[in-house]
């Protein structure tokens, strides 16, 4: 049941947009961890630097999102920039759309 939680979770992120790349938050590599214990989830972000503007907006949002899954009675959301964000986390395709080079 925990790992159908979870899943449903990285789901409900997607609609999480970072507003200045244009792209879901999963897609992007900014969820590091999604963990669920009876409905208590706790998850870890980043986002692309340390002083990217959207920081609140997107940690909101992924609480939000999370929030509003069935089976999820609270949603604690960490902003982390250890390990730092790359291009190399973003999903192939959509990296490939944005226009960064592939990842060898």
């Amino acid at each position: 049941m925990t790992d159908q939680l979870v899943e449903r979770i990285s789901q409900a992120l997607r609609v999480v947009i970072d507003p200045e790349l244009g792209e879901n938050i999963i897609d992007l590599g900014f969820i590091y961890d999604i963990a669920a214990a009876g409905g208590a989830v706790r998850i870890k972000m980043t986002a692309t630097t340390p002083g990217c503007p959207a920081t609140s907006f997107l940690r909101e949002g992924a609480q939000a999102a999370a929030s509003a899954v069935p089976g999820v009675v609270s949603a604690d959301v960490t902003m982390t920039f250890a390990p730092a964000w790359t291009p190399d986390l973003i999903a192939p395709a959509v990296r490939a759309s944005l226009g960064f080079a592939a990842v060898n």
